[in-house]
């Protein structure tokens, strides 16, 4: 009998355990993520695929924006030729292992949205000059970053210029690193719930 009430007890533990990690990691990123492909395939185009290295470029790019207000200079409603300017541009690049050659055609598409409500969000790549970029076949890949109000779009293309393929190894190896230290941190929580169930009983 006590065999099958842990057995019960454990089922319905593991099922919130994996349900809280799934709900954490779901967010506006990802909300855009599946917009921008549902956007695509209603024209008939490829999905885009989740490219980790623009992905960190567009993080570290959203971290740039923080704190900046939303104004017709900044994000989709930027007028061509007022975009802002980063002077440590090229160090961005080098915290993600990427450099100007194999960037270059790619694009970088900044949008504030209050709040990153999901819909408004899609809506401000969507139904912006950014859908030009997102009509475009050229793009084969996506990063995405968000911080407070901003999120970043960068798109990669399956050429050298824009491929945002790493400089060198060395990125494989921090998301490598990263990607072992979550699966620690899995294994532990797990552990830690079993257990925690078995001193219950």
């Amino acid at each position: 009998m006590t065999f099958l009430r842990f057995s019960v007890l454990f089922f319905f533990s593991s099922i919130l355990l994996f349900s809280h990690s799934v709900h954490c990691d779901h967010d506006e990123e990802d909300d855009l993520y599946q917009g921008v492909n549902m956007y695509r395939t209603s024209l008939n185009l490829t999905s885009l695929t989740k490219n980790e290295n623009a992905n960190c470029f567009a993080e570290k790019l959203a971290d740039q924006f923080k704190n900046k207000p939303c104004t017709n200079t900044t994000g989709a409603n930027t007028i061509p030729g007022t975009e802002p300017q980063f002077p440590n541009y090229e160090d961005l690049l080098t915290k993600c292992h990427l450099n100007i050659s194999n960037t270059r055609d790619g694009s970088v598409m900044p949008a504030c949205v209050p709040g990153l409500v999901p819909s408004f969000v899609l809506s401000n790549f969507t139904q912006s000059l950014y859908s030009q970029n997102l009509n475009d076949s050229k793009f084969t890949g996506i990063g995405i970053g968000s911080e407070d109000n901003w999120i970043v779009v960068v798109l990669t293309t399956n050429t050298s210029d824009g491929s945002f393929v790493p400089e060198s190894s060395s990125g494989d190896e921090t998301s490598n690193g990263e990607n072992f230290i979550t699966k620690i941190g899995l294994v532990y929580c797990s552990l830690l719930l079993l257990v925690g169930n078995v001193i219950l009983f």
